[in-house]
């Protein structure tokens, strides 16, 4: 028996359920969520130079986010499923490359063509692109390394890395922008290369999780998934978008009235426009430490909160945004805090969902509504703010409908497996049953009684 445990134990870590030897390679796997925020996080309280510069109104500027999110979201699922029959890091490392590149053609074309517009619009849509086959996909290997109850902390461990990177992003953005406006996108490339080197050499994927069998089989599995869990995993997506699109639409505003009814300079507009986003990052790393012990009884209640109070942030604002702006960053602040809790517990939702050979392509459809709802924020909010009242209240309306769908909707015993539900300590396999290898040594080499 000692001899099987000692293979059983083998067969364990080769299959990565040894989560303790994950743990160092989710600090490599968070740089992914980290520089991809910047794509959009890190020129935002840079958008008002742009449009000086170049000559542009508010609604071409705010493009310059829409143009890099919706590619990246039509990419996402294809991505996602690509990487569920050859792998997620085969996928990942070309596409922070093309990330990289690209930032760096929008940077050289900033630099030497006099009317750089199109040249930028033309390599953000290619990074776009990149960015596609990236975060949802380390979310995926997230899922697939953390097979029990610490799949919640390490996701939420992702999502505040994400949010980490919208803290740093508009402060960097800001101080890189007194050197030169278009200075920015040379960063991506600067980073995103050694990023691409450590996801290929040190993340290893856990064996036997590609899907197998042909295209028929794997598209039935996936449709089985959704036809038993409908309306849990399409409110889970709405959740996920609804945030994201009223928090980089208030940030694109902010942005936008800090230049002009305050005078704010760049830093001190990226200073002020990190603090919500800190709220949000500290809070997602808090909120998954939680899940991990009560995923099943709390992830649906934190996701409601998380929504009424961002309702509630959304009812406030439009009295304090052309007032006081610091009233309205601290109001603020309840929506980083609300955006911090629904995040985390949705991701856990969602990649818990469905089995690894199928997580791919339902994180990466996931992947695309958020990307979604970045890339309808900033215009939407730019092209509504004649109507300023209107606009923050039916986000707060959006808000109280998507935590009313929520509470009634999601399932979380539905949703997650009976691996990871419930509180207490991890689940430990049971050795009820001969493994796999130990039956077919017993069969070839039967054991002698111990009774002679």
């Amino acid at each position: 028996m000692a001899q099987g445990a000692q293979m059983h134990n083998k067969q364990e870590i080769a299959n990565g359920t040894d989560q303790s030897s994950h743990t160092w390679k989710l600090w490599v796997l968070s740089t992914v969520p980290f520089i991809m925020v910047l794509g959009n996080s890190m020129l935002i309280p840079v958008l008002p130079k742009m449009m000086k510069v170049m000559h542009l109104t508010l609604f071409q500027v705010g493009l310059i986010i829409t143009i890099f999110s919706i590619p990246a979201g039509i990419v996402i699922p294809f991505a996602g499923a690509l990487s569920d029959r050859v792998g997620r890091r085969i996928i990942m490392t070309p596409a922070l490359l093309i990330y990289g590149i690209a930032g760096l053609g929008a940077g050289i074309c900033a630099w030497v063509i006099p009317n750089p517009y199109y040249w930028i619009m033309g390599f953000r849509l290619l990074q776009g692109i990149g960015a596609g086959g990236t975060y949802q996909l380390a979310m995926a290997v997230a899922g697939d390394m953390f097979q029990s109850q610490k799949r919640a902390g390490a996701l939420g461990t992702l999502e505040a890395a994400n949010g980490l990177g919208k803290v740093i992003s508009p402060i960097a953005g800001s101080a890189l922008a007194l050197i030169i406006w278009f200075a920015p996108f040379f960063v991506y490339g600067l980073l995103s290369f050694p990023i691409a080197l450590g996801i290929w050499f040190f993340i290893k994927e856990p064996q036997g999780q590609k899907a197998q069998g042909g295209l028929n089989e794997y598209w039935k599995g996936l449709k089985t998934t959704f036809a038993t869990k409908t309306a849990s995993i399409l409110t889970t997506f709405l959740g996920g978008a609804v945030v994201l699109f009223i928090l980089f639409g208030v940030l694109s505003y902010l942005a936008d009235i800090l230049e002009k009814n305050f005078g704010y300079g760049e830093f001190t507009r990226g200073l002020l426009i990190a603090v919500p986003v800190l709220a949000s990052a500290l809070t997602s790393y808090i909120s998954g430490t939680v899940l991990q012990k009560r995923l099943a009884q709390w992830s649906r209640p934190i996701v409601v909160v998380g929504l009424i109070l961002i309702a509630l942030a959304m009812a406030v604002e439009p009295f304090l945004a052309t007032t006081n702006p610091f009233w309205a960053i601290a109001v603020l602040v309840f929506q980083g805090i609300g955006t911090g809790s629904v995040l985390p517990s949705i991701n856990t939702l969602v990649t818990s969902a469905t089995t690894s050979k199928e997580r791919g392509v339902v994180t990466s459809l996931y992947g695309s509504v958020r990307f979604f709802g970045v890339a309808m924020g900033p215009p939407l909010f730019s092209t509504a703010m004649s109507h300023r009242y209107l606009t923050f209240w039916g986000s707060a309306v959006l808000a109280v409908i998507t935590a009313l769908l929520s509470w009634f909707f999601i399932n979380e015993k539905q949703m997650l497996p009976k691996s990871i539900r419930g509180g207490g300590d991890e689940e430990r396999p049971t050795r009820t049953q001969p493994s796999q290898n130990e039956a077919a040594q017993n069969h070839l080499h039967p054991r002698r009684s111990p009774v002679r």
